[in-house]
């Protein structure tokens, strides 16, 4: 495991997972929201980032956060394990709004990326539902036959999870 992508509702604890998971394989971690927004919620332009994620996946080990559909393509082609994090839905708004108490607001610089707006509550209540099928279809066009697919159900599941990549490295 060299290059992971990890893909997943808003709140559901792809960056929670990506940084525990980059700790035990001494990879960098990207954090895609990091990457698009800037302090002020800026975007950044889509050829640009796209650009940007070619230049990350070319790299020899890395973990990578984050769904931006536009461009998953690029990083399941590269990868070589896939981390769905497949929560419920109870799950993933709870996530997003017990980070938004523990951490506030804004960007906090480790992939907590805090924004609650209607459009946001939306999203991951809609996720399973909307986003989840369209995430499915491009795994299976381009992960599936070169890289692992991991799909963690639960907190409880990806601690498991971590644990048994922990003991194997």
């Amino acid at each position: 495991m060299k290059k992971v992508a990890i893909v997943g509702c808003g709140g559901s604890g792809k960056s929670h997972v990506a940084r525990q998971l980059g700790a035990i394989l001494d990879a960098p971690v990207t954090h895609l929201d990091a990457v698009f927004y800037d302090d002020a919620w800026n975007s950044l332009d889509q050829e640009k980032f796209t650009a940007l994620q070619l230049e990350l996946v070319a790299a020899p080990r890395w973990v990578i956060d984050g769904n931006y559909n536009s461009t998953l393509q690029t990083r399941l082609e590269a990868c070589d394990t896939v981390v769905l994090m497949d929560v419920s839905t109870v799950t993933a708004l709870w996530g997003i709004f017990s980070r938004q108490i523990r951490h506030g607001a804004g960007h906090k610089g480790d992939g907590v990326h805090n924004r609650i707006t209607w459009g946001v509550i939306k999203y991951v209540a809609t996720y399973r539902h909307r986003m989840r099928p369209r995430v499915m279809a491009k795994i299976d066009a381009f992960a599936r036959g070169h890289a692992e697919v991991v799909l963690l159900t639960g907190r409880r599941h990806a601690r498991r999870w971590l644990e048994q990549v922990a003991a194997q490295n």
